[in-house]
């Protein structure tokens, strides 16, 4: 009996990947995700956050992956999940793109709206701003890139923006309108 499973065995067909990204790190970081909502419950903790990086063979300096995620707990204990990195689904699969997605909180104060974004390796000159209504449109313009656009709860006075940035965090107090 033991050797028929072993026959059975070396005749299976073998699992293969038709590409190495790197995406063992992916998929186990997106599977820890529940266990990060497990631990978040059972410790009473109302946020986590989790990080990788992995590297494209053959893509040198360009094949460069970041990817990640920040749980928070809101009201009513319903998790709120924002993602972050270069990480972009495609109809092929996962593709490492140029541009970075930041990891942006967004606060509700009284009169105001404070977004705190994380975009290191940039200087403050490379950050451009703009802001329509209730939209607040983030993009760095050297040589890493980072893009986000934020929908805001209210409408924001685009004149009204203060801004502050120091070791990669950006923050930027709005006023409502």
């Amino acid at each position: 009996m033991a050797e028929r499973k072993r026959q059975t065995k070396e005749h299976e067909p073998k699992a293969e990947a038709s590409f190495d990204l790197g995406l063992g790190g992916i998929f186990k970081g997106l599977g820890d995700f529940l266990e990060v909502l497990s631990d978040m419950a059972e410790s009473g903790e109302r946020e986590a956050s989790r990080t990788g990086e992995f590297k494209v063979k053959g893509l040198g300096s360009k094949g460069r992956g970041v990817y990640g995620f920040s749980v928070r707990s809101g009201i009513g204990g319903v998790p709120m999940v924002e993602k972050f990195g270069n990480i972009r689904a495609s109809e092929a699969g996962p593709v490492v793109a140029d541009v970075r997605e930041p990891l942006v909180d967004v606060f509700e104060e009284d009169k105001e709206i404070l977004v705190v974004a994380e975009i290191p390796g940039v200087s403050e000159e490379e950050i451009k701003i703009e802001v329509k209504d209730d939209v607040l449109c983030l993009e760095t313009t050297g040589e890493r890139k980072y893009e986000k656009e934020i929908l805001l709860d209210d409408k924001v006075d685009p004149e009204s923006f203060e801004r502050t940035f120091k070791n990669g965090i950006l923050e930027l107090r709005l006023k409502r309108i």
